[in-house]
């Protein structure tokens, strides 16, 4: 690395080291190859990729990614920095009193709480962010198994026949066309609707927010937990009521956890939380397995208590084709999908990257 290389400090991620795949020179054949086999679902040609995003990053390729993996290590290593991205880093007058080359503060997101925005305005730092794309996905994800489980179509997808109907335990029989209409003529019973139901959910950060949005478009109900309430104006944007989480769960027909993976959320719902939900009432988890105790939840299912349970991603990856919540016909597991396709992460990053350049030659 030359001394004029842009040297730009970044928060740890597996998303945010492709920064460095892009703009390094330095970064290992490994992590290269690693990323390259990581997004062939979706980007066969991920060199050329690359080689398209040096050239619109201009004067920033090449230039030296330190990735941080504390804050700590991060004022550590902020004095030659000219540009930061971070993701949950906080950056405020202590981090900026380090950084006397800084010009820029990236959010790898779109929320800028733990960035002193006004300390960055008064030092003449550009703050940017992204709406990520991948976030939107997850919260897709989160609607296509609430529609699922409500409409019942992992159990109807493909029985169209009487025979069909029949060997799958329905029902079917047509009505008297002569004075009713002829809908589910397999007589399914247990269908729901999302429009005027209550969604409850657990955390209102980048995707929370997100699925809060589409939540309104439904004209669902929605209430939130999180420790810290949000303003009213935030609260009013998002169509939000804050609750407790005893009274978000006792009010809630979907209950969507959408936490981080940490000590502190593990088993976050757990025997006692799960038996102050609603009966009948379903849990949707695309944040991390982990968040929801696995067996107090087999028990919940299994007593009846629970109207459906859908995950993404899984408690262990692979799974394993004998899970015993495979057996149950209100849940559906699915394979770690919610923020595909790989091209949301791509271009994400893509508009960092551009973001960034931008902002160092102004």
């Amino acid at each position: 690395m030359t001394s004029r290389s842009t040297i730009i400090v970044v928060e740890d991620d597996p998303w945010t080291r492709l920064i460095g795949v892009v703009l390094d020179p330095a970064t290992s054949d490994e992590r290269r190859a690693a990323f390259a086999d990581f997004m062939s679902p979706d980007e066969p040609d991920f060199e050329g990729w690359c080689e398209d995003l040096r050239a619109r990053a201009g004067a920033l390729y090449p230039s030296e990614v330190r990735l941080v993996a504390s804050p700590a290590e991060l004022r550590e290593q902020l004095g030659a920095a000219r540009a930061l991205v971070v993701e949950s880093f906080a950056v405020g007058s202590e981090e900026l009193a380090r950084a006397p080359k800084l010009k820029v503060v990236h959010k790898y997101g779109a929320i800028l709480r733990n960035i002193d925005v006004a300390a960055c305005a008064a030092a003449g730092i550009k703050v940017l962010g992204v709406r990520r794309r991948a976030n939107i996905a997850c919260a897709e994800h989160a609607f296509a198994l609430m529609l699922t489980l409500a409409r019942r179509i992992h159990r109807t997808y493909g029985l169209i026949s009487v025979e069909q109907l029949a060997a799958a335990k329905f029902r079917p029989r047509q009505f008297d066309r002569r004075h009713v209409p002829g809908a589910n003529f397999g007589r399914i019973a247990g269908t729901r609707s999302l429009h005027g139901s209550t969604i409850g959910i657990i955390g209102l950060g980048e995707i929370g927010r997100e699925i809060a949005l589409r939540a309104a478009a439904f004209e669902m109900n929605v209430l939130y937990f999180q420790r810290t309430r949000l303003p009213p104006d935030e609260e009013a944007a998002l169509r939000a009521s804050y609750r407790s989480l005893p009274d978000l769960l006792a009010q809630s027909d979907w209950v969507v956890p959408q936490l981080p993976a940490d000590p502190s959320t593990r088993d976050f719902l757990a025997r006692e939380q799960l038996a102050q939900m609603k009966p009948s009432a379903c849990l949707v988890n695309v944040s991390r397995a982990e968040v929801v105790e696995r067996d107090a939840l087999i028990d919940a299912l299994r007593a009846g208590h629970l109207g459906g349970f859908a995950l993404d991603p899984l408690y262990e990856e692979p799974g394993r084709s004998d899970d015993e919540l495979l057996a149950f016909d209100n849940v559906i597991l699915t394979p770690h999908m919610a923020g595909s396709p790989r091209s949301n992460g791509l271009r994400d990053i893509a508009e960092l990257i551009t973001g960034l350049a931008q902002a160092l030659c102004e």
